[in-house]
């Protein structure tokens, strides 16, 4: 069966992930002096967390719905929410402590091309000719753009391992989520998700109260905007965006995430790129336009097929 061609609101919603989340490497580099990784991505999942469950109650996407999930969709839940917003918000944060935005963003977005195998392997959806075709050569831009950015000198190499983890585990998150959406409400799947990561995260909550009592304003700001923005409206765009085409495709739309992020960085904390890291930037977009190309279906006239 032909895929179904995605709406224009689906890449709405894929614009708006994708803005959002390259904000996220921004904001998690300007507030991680002051918080811990456990104890701001604890904070980030208490407001997105709040944020979301005001949606479901309300019931903003499905009025006055509430699927109840099967034990195999718990479970699915329970990684989901555990790898993704739990694992992969800490990594994440721990990441940047050392590594600057855009090349943490470079190295997360390995995760991509781990969707789209694990996509092929465990949820069926096949590889493409050119999804294979757009992913390579969207990682080789990632990888100029590690190059031109001087992302080979990143010391005791404990920044990359912990960016590398995040993008495993984000990777994972978005294989256990996808099955979940075939019958649960996206709304209801990010909730019950970040929830789940919240509690996962609890162990951090003396270093969160500590943090935020020695934080100034600014950064107690951005981890409120890092629960409204990239985890409540992104995830939930994300999730509507996932319900409505593979997973291997929308993964690979996320290499546009590390430009962003270096441009961005160049906005905030004056980081000029230099000519190669454009490049990459520049063959990365490339990359994603051939992974949506789509093979054209030729009709045998005379036998109608």
């Amino acid at each position: 069966m032909t895929p179904t061609r995605p709406t224009p609101l689906v890449f709405v919603a894929i614009g708006v992930t994708i803005l959002a989340w390259a904000s996220a490497f921004i904001v998690i580099r300007g507030t991680g002096q002051y918080f811990s990784g456990g104890a701001l991505a604890l904070g980030r999942l208490a407001v997105g967390t709040l944020l979301l469950g005001v949606v479901v109650l309300i019931g903003v996407v499905r009025p006055g719905r509430w699927v109840a999930p099967t034990r195999r969709e718990w479970l699915q839940l329970l990684g989901f929410g555990v790898l993704w917003f739990g694992a992969y918000n800490v990594a994440l944060n721990i990441a940047e402590q050392s590594i600057d935005a855009g090349t943490t963003a470079m190295i997360v977005n390995i995760g991509p091309i781990l969707i789209a195998i694990g996509a092929a392997v465990f949820l069926h959806e096949g590889f493409p000719r050119w999804l294979a075709i757009g992913a390579g050569v969207a990682f080789l831009g990632v990888a100029l753009i590690a190059l031109g950015t001087g992302a080979s000198d990143f010391g005791d190499g404990t920044g990359v391992l912990w960016a590398l983890l995040a993008a495993l585990t984000y990777a994972a998150g978005v294989l256990l989520q996808k099955p979940t959406l075939r019958r649960l409400p996206n709304a209801q799947v990010t909730f019950i998700g970040a929830a789940i990561g919240l509690v996962a995260c609890l162990p951090f909550a003396g270093d969160l109260v500590g943090d935020l009592q020695a934080a100034p304003p600014q950064a107690i700001a951005g981890v409120v905007y890092l629960g409204a923005i990239p985890t409540a409206l992104a995830f939930s765009t994300w999730a509507f965006a996932l319900s409505r085409m593979p997973a291997g495709q929308l993964g690979v739309s996320t290499y546009i995430v590390p430009p962003i992020a270096v441009l961005l960085g160049l906005i905030v904390f004056a980081e000029v790129p230099p000519a190669l890291a454009v490049a990459g930037g520049v063959l990365a977009l490339v990359g994603v336009a051939l992974s949506r190309i789509r093979p054209r279906v030729v009709v045998d006239r005379e036998s109608g097929s």
